[in-house]
């Protein structure tokens, strides 16, 4: 921020709002967690995606892999995990309660 302007109540009063737009999505994302229940199994095979490339490339006698396609399995992986935990989790028709004691 420092970058940008010297004026540091800009610069603390920017840092505060960051802080707090990020705890507010912390809570949003922690509350629909329990929907991403398959996501683990998506990164992980993403791990082994981006670990195997270089291997694959050499096989292949590339260079390097096409970042075009890099990019690309890469969001297909990720969003067919998160279709699938979708998928699977409506399915189950699970919804925790809102307010406890309900």
């Amino acid at each position: 921020m420092f970058t940008i302007t010297t004026d540091p109540y800009l610069v603390y009063t920017s840092n505060i709002f960051a802080i707090l737009g990020l705890r507010a999505l912390y809570f949003a994302l922690a509350a629909i967690l329990h929907r991403f229940a398959w996501l683990k199994y998506a990164l992980s095979l993403l791990l082994v995606f981006i670990g195997s490339k270089i291997f694959v490339a050499d096989l292949m006698g590339w260079e390097k892999f096409p970042p075009a396609w890099s990019l690309g399995i890469t969001f297909a992986i990720l969003g067919a995990g998160v279709v699938f935990s979708l998928w699977k989790t409506a399915a189950d028709g699970k919804e925790p309660s809102r307010i406890a004691g309900e």
